[in-house]
């Protein structure tokens, strides 16, 4: 077994909220681009099923059934024996798949900082992308409104 750190709990779920939101054709790119292909086994998955969302009135008000959404997870065991789990929205088993294997691959010091250089930064850096581009097209499109006051008759 490979000797294994103990990662910091944001690190792990920064990580899977990157594998879980990145645009699908660039995650599938740089996963094909890493070249890493473990041997694994699904213990679990992956399985597409419905999770429930939760709302709240402002961000902070009392907690209200939203709706529900297609999910799908995957729990993966690597050869040596590392575990890895991901759950993403939508119907994507590859996604959640890849997201599990490098969930288990990034118990391992050495390959964790592999994959974040070669894998996890550059999706941050699309995701950002994205971002601003979205940012820059609603602002594009914002209207400011104001009311003016008339002095009494």
């Amino acid at each position: 077994m490979t000797s294994q750190a103990i990662e910091p709990p944001t690190d792990r779920q920064e990580r899977s909220a990157v594998l879980a939101t990145a645009p699908a054709a660039d995650l599938l790119r740089h996963w094909q681009a890493l070249g890493l292909d473990p041997d694994f086994r699904f213990v679990r998955g992956p399985e597409i099923g419905l999770v429930s969302l939760r709302g709240r009135i402002g961000g902070g008000g009392a907690p209200f059934p939203f709706g529900d959404a297609t999910a799908t997870r995957a729990t993966v065991r690597l050869d040596d024996g590392r575990v890895g789990h991901a759950m993403t929205l939508g119907r994507d088993s590859q996604r959640a798949t890849i997201a599990a294997v490098v969930d288990a691959l990034c118990q391992d010091a050495g390959e964790r900082n592999r994959v974040h250089e070669q894998l996890i930064a550059p999706l941050q850096e699309a995701i950002r992308k994205r971002d601003d581009t979205r940012a820059a097209e609603t602002a594009a499109t914002r209207v400011d409104f104001f009311t003016m006051v008339r002095g009494e008759d």
